[in-house]
Parts: C-alpha cells; sequence; structure tokens
C-alpha cells in the first residue's frame, strides 16, 4: 500500500482526479512510546494524536478527511443517496406531551430544523408557541438543548445547552412569561440534570478544566452546588462533595414537596450509593439509604409521605420498594413489586397508579399496578416493538407514551389510566409503506451454547440464498438493551434489497443484571462470541454471506465493530466502528473513561487484566499483513466521552497494516461530538456518507 507525506498528498489531490478504487493515504509519523505493564513492553507510536490541539494532529485530521471526502465524492449514488435520506427525513416530528404547571409542553420539529423547538400550550387542543427555539443560540445548529426543568410554581425554565456534541453543559434561566433570559449561567456540569427547591436549585459540576485540554482532562471532584436565583455561579454554595475519592460522579433530586433531597454517588455506570436529606430542618445531616456500589437505587416519587425507589438489589431484574422516611433503615423497606422472571425497565407513578415498564425478549410491555403492588390491567400495544417514553403526574388521570419498532415509526397514544384506555394522539407522518417491510426476531446459538435474540428487518419477497446485502449492528455493554426502535436512515437500505439486523448481545440489559455481568470484564469476549456467532448464523441460514455482509456499532459498539473486525477479518466485507473505545489499555486516563471500569476493567489493575485488555484490544491487534474488510472509522473532533484519539490511532494503525486492497478511511465530523445533539444537517451527511460507503463495498447499485 502506498504512502506519501501531508504536503505532497494535498498536491496530489488538487492536481488529479482521484480514484475510488486506488487510494493514496498518508503516511502518518511513528513516535518511540513505549510503555511498561507488568513487564511487558507495549509500543504506541501514534501516541501523538492524543493530543487533540496541536497542530501537527490538525493537520494530520485535515488530509485524512481531504482523502476520506475524495473517495466518498466518487460512489456514484452519493448525492441521491443523500436526497432520498432528506426527503425521508422532512416530515414533522413531534415529542410527547408533558404537564407541568398546568400547561402542556412538548418538543416538535418541522421537519429539517437542525434542532427541535420547545413549545407551549394551554390545553391539549389549544394553539401552541414557541417557549424556546435552540436553533437561535447558534447559527449552524450546533447548540443542542439537553436538558430542562421548571420551577415549582411555574415562573422560571431552567435549561442546559451542550456546543459542538460536547458533553459540557452551560445552565440558563428563562422567565417564563416574559421569555426574558436571565443573568444566571452556570458552566463544567455534565450528565447531571438539576432539582428546584425554593428560589434555587441543586445541579452538579466540576471544577474548570485546564484551558485547551477540556475535551480530553480527566474529569474529577464533581461536586453539588446549591444556586440562588440571580447570583452569579462563584457564590454557589457546596452540598455536597468527596474529597477522598476524586473518581466519583454525584447527582441531586428534590422531592416533589420539597421536603427530602436525594444524593447519587456512582463509580462507574452501574450502582450507587443513595443518600437523603430533610430539608425542612437546615441542620439536619445526610442519612445513607443504601451504600456501596454493587446495585442501582432510583428515587421514583414520593407519595403520601412514602418513597418509592426503583431496585435491582437482591433481584437481578430489579423490583420496586417503598421506603418510609420515619423509618430509612434497610431491614424497614416494603416490597412493592417484586421481582419476576422479566426485566423491570422503568416505573412511573400517574394518576395514583404504578405504570411499570417490563422487558421481555427485548421487547416492552407496560403494566398498571394499584400503590400496594396488585395488578390492574396490562396496556395494550400495537405489536411487539419499544415504548420510549411515558409521561404524566401522579395526579393526573392521563399519560402519554410513545410506541414504535423497526418498520412502526414513532406514534403518541394518551392513556386513560382509570379506564386503560389507549387512543392515538399523534401519528408519524413519514413517507414510507410499512406494509412493505418484515421483521422477526430468532434466537441463534453462541459459542458457548448461550441462546441470544436477533432481530431481522427486510423487505417483503426476500430469497434467503446468501447473496443479500445485509447490515449487522450491535452493542453488548453498560446494560443497555437494544429495543426496537425505528430510523429513517435505514430505509434506502431496505428499499433497495439490504437486511437490517439488530443482535441483543451479553453485557446489554435484555435478561437483566446476569446477562450484563456475562459480558464485562474477563468475560468480555462474550460480547465478540456472540455477535461472530450472529453472522455466523445469518450466512449459514443464507440471509447474506460474507462478501455481503456489514457490520457496524458505536461507542461501546465502536469497540464490538473494531474487535470483531481484528479476531475474524475475513468473515465481513464492510465494517463501521463509530466513536468507538478502541485503546483499551489507555481508555480510563481521558475524561470519564475511568467510569467504564465497572464493565471494562483497567489495565493497571492486575496482569491478569492487562493480558486480557491486550488480547482484544482492537488497536493493539492489528496484524500487519491482513487483509481487513472496507473500513470507515467515524468520529467527532468534540468528543468528550470517548475522545477521537480512539479512532485516530486505530485508523492509522489500520491504514499501516493493511494487507488488502480494501479502503480504510477515517471520517472526521467537525464540531461534533459523541452523537447527541448533532443538527439534522451533520447527521444527513454522516448518514449519506456511511451508507453510501456500505452499499458501494457491498456491491450494491441502488435506485432512488
Amino acid at each position: 500500500m502506498k504512502h506519501i507525506t501531508f504536503t505532497s498528498l494535498l498536491l496530489l489531490l488538487m492536481s488529479t482526479a482521484f480514484s475510488a478504487s486506488k487510494i493514496t493515504y498518508p503516511t502518518t509519523a511513528k513516535g518511540n512510546v513505549v510503555d511498561s505493564y507488568f513487564g511487558v513492553q507495549v509500543q504506541d507510536p501514534y501516541r501523538w494524536l492524543e493530543n487533540d490541539t496541536s497542530a501537527t494532529t490538525a493537520a494530520w485530521v485535515k488530509v485524512q478527511n481531504v482523502v476520506t471526502k475524495s473517495y466518498l465524492e466518487q460512489i456514484p449514488f452519493r448525492s441521491a443517496l443523500k436526497k432520498r435520506l432528506t426527503d425521508l427525513t422532512n416530515y414533522p416530528k413531534y415529542g410527547s406531551p408533558f404537564k407541568k404547571n398546568g400547561k402542556y409542553y412538548f418538543y416538535k420539529n418541522n421537519g429539517l430544523q437542525n434542532q427541535s423547538v420547545l413549545c407551549e400550550q394551554e390545553t391539549l387542543t389549544s394553539e401552541p408557541t414557541v417557549l424556546l427555539d435552540p436553533n437561535t443560540l447558534s447559527t449552524d445548529g450546533t447548540v443542542a438543548l439537553t436538558n430542562i426543568s421548571f420551577s415549582k410554581d411555574g415562573k422560571y425554565l431552567q435549561y442546559s445547552i451542550a456546543r459542538s456534541g460536547s458533553d459540557w453543559n452551560e445552565i440558563f434561566v428563562m422567565d417564563v412569561k416574559t421569555r426574558q433570559l436571565l443573568p444566571d449561567h452556570i458552566k463544567w456540569s455534565k450528565f447531571n440534570g438539576i432539582s428546584w427547591q425554593g428560589n434555587g436549585f441543586y445541579y452538579s459540576a466540576f471544577d474548570a478544566p485546564e484551558a485547551g485540554k477540556e475535551y480530553s482532562n480527566k474529569n474529577e471532584f464533581e461536586k453539588i452546588f446549591y444556586h440562588i436565583i440571580g447570583q452569579p455561579q462563584s457564590q454557589d454554595r457546596i452540598v455536597f462533595e468527596n474529597k477522598e475519592f476524586p473518581l466519583r460522579e454525584c447527582g441531586s433530586s428534590v422531592s416533589d414537596d420539597e421536603k427530602f433531597l436525594f444524593v447519587t454517588e456512582t463509580e462507574t455506570t452501574t450502582g450507587n450509593s443513595l443518600k437523603m436529606k430533610d430539608l425542612s430542618n437546615p441542620d439536619s445531616k445526610f442519612v445513607e439509604l443504601a451504600s456501596g456500589f454493587r446495585n442501582d437505587y432510583t428515587v421514583v416519587d414520593n407519595v403520601d409521605g412514602q418513597i418509592y425507589v426503583l431496585t435491582n438489589w437482591k433481584a437481578p431484574k430489579s423490583r420496586l420498594m417503598q421506603i418510609d422516611p420515619a423509618q430509612p433503615s434497610r431491614e424497614n423497606w416494603k416490597e412493592i413489586l417484586p421481582e419476576t422472571e422479566n426485566v423491570l425497565e422503568s416505573v412511573n407513578i400517574i394518576g395514583g397508579k404504578i405504570i411499570a415498564e417490563y422487558m421481555i425478549d427485548a421487547s416492552n410491555h407496560v403494566y398498571a399496578f394499584d400503590l400496594t403492588g396488585k395488578k390492574q390491567y396490562e396496556v395494550k400495544l400495537p405489536t411487539l416493538g419499544s415504548v420510549t417514553s411515558i409521561s404524566g403526574d401522579k395526579n393526573d388521570k392521563e399519560a402519554f407514551y410513545v410506541f414504535t419498532s423497526y418498520t412502526f415509526a414513532p406514534t403518541i397514544y394518551i392513556l386513560d389510566v382509570e379506564k386503560n384506555l389507549s387512543a392515538t394522539f399523534h401519528t408519524s407522518e413519514v413517507k414510507i409503506n410499512a406494509q412493505d417491510f418484515i421483521t422477526e426476531q430468532v434466537f441463534y446459538t453462541s459459542k458457548d451454547g448461550t441462546k441470544v435474540p436477533m432481530s431481522i428487518t427486510y423487505k417483503k419477497g426476500l430469497k434467503k440464498n446468501g447473496k443479500n446485502p445485509l447490515m449487522l449492528y450491535g452493542y453488548g455493554g453498560f446494560n443497555i438493551s437494544l429495543n426496537p426502535t425505528f430510523n429513517v436512515s435505514r430505509i434506502p437500505f431496505l428499499e433497495n434489497g439490504g437486511v437490517y439486523v439488530v443482535a441483543n448481545l451479553r453485557g446489554g440489559g435484555e435478561y437483566g443484571e446476569a446477562w450484563h455481568l456475562a459480558g464485562t470484564k474477563m468475560k468480555k469476549q462474550n460480547v465478540f462470541d456472540d455477535f461472530i456467532a450472529a453472522a455466523e448464523y445469518l450466512i449459514a441460514t443464507g440471509y447474506t454471506s460474507s462478501r455481503k455482509l456489514a457490520i457496524d456499532g458505536g461507542s461501546n459498539g465502536g469497540l464490538l465493530v473494531g474487535t470483531c473486525l481484528t479476531q475474524r477479518p475475513d468473515l465481513y466485507a464492510v465494517a463501521i466502528p463509530e466513536v468507538g473505545v478502541l485503546d483499551m489499555l489507555r481508555y480510563n486516563l481521558f475524561t470519564i473513561g475511568w467510569s467504564w471500569a465497572s464493565d471494562y476493567g483497567t489495565s493497571l489493575e492486575s496482569k491478569e487484566m492487562f493480558e486480557y485488555l491486550k488480547g482484544y484490544s482492537p488497536l493493539h491487534n492489528v496484524k500487519s499483513g491482513t487483509k481487513y474488510p472496507a473500513t470507515m472509522v467515524m468520529t467527532g473532533d468534540h468528543d468528550d466521552r470517548v475522545v477521537p484519539a480512539h479512532s485516530f490511532k486505530f485508523a492509522a494503525t489500520l491504514q499501516a497494516g493493511n494487507g488488502g486492497t480494501k479502503p480504510t478511511l477515517i471520517r472526521i465530523d467537525s464540531k461534533a461530538g459523541h452523537g447527541a445533539g448533532k443538527p439534522i444537517g451533520k447527521l444527513l451527511e454522516a448518514q449519506a456518507d456511511m451508507w453510501s460507503f456500505v452499499m458501494f463495498n457491498l456491491g450494491m447499485k441502488p435506485t432512488f
């Protein structure tokens, strides 16, 4: 594979036509960095790419994007595909309404607005007005609304924004009546929302990071503050901090009656402690309701002075407990909804009833119980799929929920909780015929005999002759379930004979904590084995073949794709690792990466763990001379969750080591992060690039 310098490559691209079949890659300079792990020397020649603010890294990004863009522009149907994606996306999208202080609120996107607009209406039939339009906060749509919260009296709206896809949030306050912005401005908050109490609110924040390292430095010593409306952030009072443990996150919530403050602490992405403080007594101390980090505790609501908590304590598939604040010790907790054979995913208390959402074989079912836990009814859903949100107040008699599936566009329903009557509130206007497609669920056998569910969606009339282009998607981590969801970006692929498959791998939450733990730390290989077995099943049953099979995944799913393409490069034709965790020896050194140790372990905790991580780390398992699938690594320059250095180093290593002729590209989006809040314009560009790369390298000749 030919390599030339940055400068000569730029001159070449400016002076010659670019061929999609023959790519000239830039030479990425190699350093001599070597790390020692338990006496084992590990080279890291591209360590310099971890410096995301250096001029040399910026030059490398620029030239890599030139190569990638030039390749993608040569794909003959890319423009038509982007137009088709744009047309499919251009329809009004509504969020589920929610009621606050006697008024209804919802999000709406007219079709191609970069960000959805927060609207207000007096009744469900009255004309809505715009309360907050985040599209006015930037000229390019890269400022996203990440969180909102109304004060108890409805006078103020707190909202948080993120810029350019970063996880960093800035908090502002608006007067709801006048729509005027107050002077309040809070910076360096991440992940957690705010909770109102009195004439202010609680929020979590980190200390200001070192200038120039805002998107890469490790985040430490998070604290909970109380902010009084009208005062500067510098005067905010610290309510909770833990100076002994810098690598812990903390969050807060306040009960509806403003009597109790709840504080959670986490060390990783699963498991938290739970503390409670009586706000009616200024001298009260925090009472620990649950210690340690082995289990999850989520405060659902307080009803008639009783606190309802969703937990997996002594219940791997979760249960609902009731706590009396007067007798908060664990032995006095009362079980309301016992653990069942199915995962209890979420609980809301609406209209005096417990509305509980369960996961059954990767699909949702919703049931209503009275406050003592007696089952009353099941909410009838249209088909197998997902309930993506349930909203309502404990004093209201109506609830709203959104239902969706792979071929069922998101539809909003209104539920009479007393009568168990659901009515369609808003249907999707997406211009497709869902009846043209079929989704089936199968259970296949993984390497160790475990049965794994998988959803397969395709156009009617499919022939299982091994000739169908197929996209296999997976995640497999952090107790996250892949429920059936609708995404218009898949439609052009399906319309042109493609098969879209989602595998519900171990490491996820589809079958509770045991399923999750079976894909963590020294069992992480189970996740990769599940994914590889899915590909082998799809080939063996005639859905596709290796030369027609593509794989995709993002974040932890990017790790999945990176690992599987290095472990079984022969099995796939195309691989798309998106914003992936690809350097398993150093992931914990950046931003919030240390919190993933519960799933991954770390390279310095033991020799055994180091060897296990190095054994599958995508960056460290690229074998020079191996023929790899057509690969396009995707990342964003403002990704401060999985820093882009993972993708930079992996792409450079793959380009240097690939012994085949298939393309090895990296697409680096500007003013973009891990994915949340990305404007529609950037989403469409990314979707057009990804799907055109996939379809072109699967040998498809689509028509749009």
